[in-house]
């Protein structure tokens, strides 16, 4: 360069006083955006002698680092936040949840879904995997946030307000992933409750589906000593151990919860590619107990990171959800090692990127989508800055968030969404508290 000009041009460019790039902790850094995704990255003197931008975001006294990613909610139940809580997990499904679900409306669904989408952007995460019913809700309000999100239409083994049968349940799956086919941010999948909610016949239908539509197959498994008890009573065998029968436990799985698994069902998921999603929050309140993660990653197996629903959480903020991850991990397993900041950070992006079957995501670097999010250093309890790794994991909250981006186009910034009317979402969840309630007394 000559001349002293730059050679190449983006469209934005994005400064930051500390960044974690392609894994490693950058001072002084930039990003190079193009198209919504990131052209080049590293030190901000080289970057900017490399690139003129149309647009050029400083973000001082900032950590920036990859967009976080929830590989596990029920992003509607938002309106179901403090429904029914302290009860064990089957007594809260039946008495408390599923009597309310099957009257929401697509339009109770899809403010729900705005409203998950509000919280998880202000709190730095830029995509989901979700599992619920009349799932175009969650996709319309995905769209219209900014945010990446993998939809799965649950289903049970049962009839249901959704679904009278699983063929009904098939067809609204190839309408789903014909509708969101070649979207640049919303993916399908396929995803069955539970064993003790859907059959096994059902469970190999629905995987043969997701062969066919080549979709990821997500469900819940192994969630608490209680669902192991029943699935070797009606079965004769453990959750793991009863997919791995029916030939189904591979690669296109990702398996939420994980907390109930011996040896043995450790090693099948290793052996055969299926993914876990630990969801602390979830498990504790529930008191279904701790998964075993660090077992799990020693033998292999890939790990993400999940929120679960707001009504069994009862947040949707995947900061808190490492903190909890690491510190329940340590407990667990009665060993300070276990479950550490960067094991757990990483559970948090690339880990949740393999849960989504989505693997571009969860990495700062050249090539891979601008989804990223920016930590206020100057916040109280991030000084002094010792250790970003582990102010990321144990001390952050997430709301030291100054900006959420995704695809390259800021959603939030300095307390301004930029996608999503709050005030607006507000007053809707107020009316929608108050119908709730109606239904409870």
């Amino acid at each position: 360069m000559t001349d002293g000009r730059a050679t190449n041009q983006c469209d934005l460019l994005v400064c930051a006083d500390m960044a974690f790039l392609d894994g490693r902790v950058f001072h002084d850094a930039a990003v190079a955006i193009c198209d919504g995704t990131i052209t080049a990255c590293g030190d901000r003197g080289d970057i900017a002698e490399q690139f003129e931008a149309r647009e050029t975001l400083r973000l001082t006294d900032a950590f920036l680092l990859p967009g976080l990613i929830n590989a596990h909610t029920h992003l509607p139940m938002t309106l179901l936040r403090g429904v029914g809580d302290d009860r064990p997990l089957l007594q809260w499904l039946r008495e408390d949840i599923w009597p309310v679900e099957g009257r929401l409306s697509p339009e109770l669904l899809r403010l729900g879904a705005a409203l998950g989408c509000a919280e998880m952007i202000r709190t730095g995460c830029t995509a989901f995997m979700n599992g619920y019913f009349h799932e175009e809700n969650t996709g319309r309000a995905a769209h219209d946030a900014g945010i990446r999100a993998v939809l799965g239409e649950g289903f049970f083994g049962f009839p249901s307000p959704m679904f009278p049968d699983a063929e009904s349940c098939w067809t609204t799956l190839r309408r789903l992933r014909q509708q969101y086919s070649g979207h640049p941010r919303i993916r399908t999948s396929v995803a069955p409750h539970a064993v003790f909610t859907v059959s096994p016949d059902a469970l190999t239908a629905s995987h043969t589906l997701a062969a066919e539509l080549d979709l990821p197959w997500q469900i819940h498994l192994a969630e608490s000593p209680e669902e192991t008890t029943s699935c070797v009573e009606k079965h004769g065998k453990r959750p793991v151990e009863l997919l791995d029968s029916l030939g189904i436990l591979d690669r296109r799985c990702t398996l939420h919860h994980c907390v109930d698994v011996s040896e043995e069902d450790i090693g099948r998921l290793a052996e055969t590619g299926a993914k876990v999603v630990h969801n602390p929050a979830s498990n504790m309140k529930l008191a279904s107990g701790i998964a075993p993660i660090q077992r799990m990653l020693d033998a292999g197996v890939t790990i993400g990171l999940g929120t679960d629903g707001a009504a069994s959480n009862n947040q949707l903020n995947m900061f808190r959800e490492m903190g909890l991850a690491a510190l329940g991990g340590k407990v667990r397993d009665h060993d300070a090692r276990a479950a550490s900041a960067a094991s757990v950070l990483d559970m948090a992006t690339r880990g949740s990127a393999q849960c989504l079957h989505w693997p571009e995501l969860g990495t700062l670097a050249p090539g891979r989508p601008a989804d990223m999010c920016a930590l206020d250093l100057c916040a109280p309890n991030m000084l002094p800055v010792n250790d970003l790794i582990s102010h990321t994991t144990y001390a952050a909250t997430g709301h030291e968030v100054r900006m959420t981006m995704c695809e390259g186009r800021v959603l939030y910034l300095d307390g301004n969404f930029r996608t999503l009317d709050l005030k607006g979402l507000k007053s809707e969840a107020d009316k929608a508290r108050r119908w709730i309630s109606s239904l409870r007394r």
